[in-house]
């Protein structure tokens, strides 16, 4: 009978650790995609050009991308906090992903390789918050 009682509680431990780290993930790519997606929307392109030439040739893609991140952010927190959908946080984390693989040729091919370190960074956490709240430690719904 102890066995049993050992086994359960082994069985609890490790998902423990796993659930903290998703939710620090979840937090650091939330707090990162909110701010730049929010400045994406709300900062006009010819103070965005400034930084970022490319965005006069294409202002509506900027907004998509801006509303895309911001839409990634508060998915990534919302759903799983009030345990309402949470399947939404792992769908969020995939979105986000998507983005930052097609980031990654996109400063490529502007000549801009030395800055994929961040998009494969945030890539990788995205991948690892997907497949945490997909597989490995998923939230139950509120019932």
């Amino acid at each position: 009978m102890s066995s049993s009682v050992s086994l359960s509680q082994t069985n609890v431990r490790p998902r423990r650790p796993l659930h903290v780290s998703l939710w620090i993930a979840q937090i650091l790519l939330a707090g990162m995609f909110g701010m730049v997606g929010f400045m994406k929307i709300a900062t006009p392109i010819a103070v965005l050009a400034q930084k970022m030439a490319w965005v006069t040739g294409a202002p509506a893609l900027v907004r998509f991308i801006g509303i895309c991140k911001l839409a990634g952010a508060i998915g990534l927190i919302l759903p799983a906090a009030f345990k309402i959908m949470p399947k939404l946080a792992g769908f969020a984390a995939t979105g986000l992903l998507a983005i930052m693989v097609l980031a990654v040729p996109f400063h490529i091919y502007r000549g801009e390789a030395k800055v994929i370190a961040v998009p494969v960074l945030l890539g990788v956490l995205a991948a690892f918050v997907a497949w945490g709240r997909f597989q490995a430690a998923s939230i139950q719904a509120r019932e």
